[in-house]
């Protein structure tokens, strides 16, 4: 049964890891989160660790293996935002955000798949953004970050697909979470009139993708990119 196989979520204490955390666990995988801090949601492991620091992953890897089984499935979602114009970005703001992004991306799944490898099964599932291929103003360093994902996708299936492993991208738009929570009244309005649904998405319409991804149904699809934004980056 694909619902007992073992799930590992990056940075599902907040946000819409969590919502994706608390979706595999409601379907009865077994679910472990990594988190800086926080908690993942009921039912689900918590392990400390951030994606920047292989050692402190190996580590995060490693007790998860000892407490549920080997991770079947990764989703890697921890990601930081330092948004700026590019006159304004320093060094740090472009190579911190590429290096959690993009490097914790590449940590992860590193890691993961020496089991995938040995299992002959697994599942990636990247969570980009709609900006990595619509572009935003203020996020070259995270645009840069998340459209990255895509290449990154596509190879690791040209390497890994003849073992029973996929790698896929969920690109969610606008989420309502405390962010777009926080936005202006007029400036939500805005961003409501460019997309084609006429609304933000929620947590769990995201959740719903990723957790089909990780399903037997998706086991032929591999290297996609699966926009969750009703419509508004189509042609991506």
């Amino acid at each position: 049964m694909s619902a007992q196989r073992v799930v590992l979520v990056t940075g599902g204490n907040r946000g819409i890891g969590r919502a994706i955390a608390e979706r595999f666990v409601r379907d009865g995988y077994r679910v472990a989160v990594t988190a800086r801090s926080g908690e993942g949601p009921e039912g689900s492991l918590t392990v400390r660790a951030d994606v920047t620091d292989a050692a402190a992953l190996d580590a995060a890897f490693t007790e998860v293996e000892q407490q549920l089984g080997p991770v079947e499935i990764v989703v890697a979602n921890a990601g930081i935002t330092k948004d700026t114009l590019l006159m304004r970005m320093s060094e740090d703001d472009f190579d911190s955000v590429v290096a959690t992004n993009l490097g914790g991306t590449f940590r992860v799944v590193k890691r993961a798949s020496k089991g995938m490898l040995r299992a002959r099964f697994g599942r990636f599932i990247l969570i980009s953004s709609v900006v990595g291929l619509y572009g935003s103003a203020g996020q070259v360093n995270y645009s840069a970050s998340k459209s990255a994902l895509v290449g990154f996708a596509r190879s690791l299936t040209r390497e890994l697909g003849g073992r029973g492993i996929t790698a896929n991208v969920v690109a969610p738009g606008f989420i309502e979470t405390d962010m777009t929570a926080e936005l202006p009244e007029e400036t939500q309005k805005q961003y409501k009139a460019s997309i084609p649904a006429g609304r933000f998405a929620t947590p769990d319409e995201v959740a719903g993708v990723v957790t089909w991804l990780a399903g037997d149904d998706a086991g032929y699809i591999s290297g996609a990119v699966i926009p969750v934004d009703g419509g508004l980056g189509m042609g991506h």
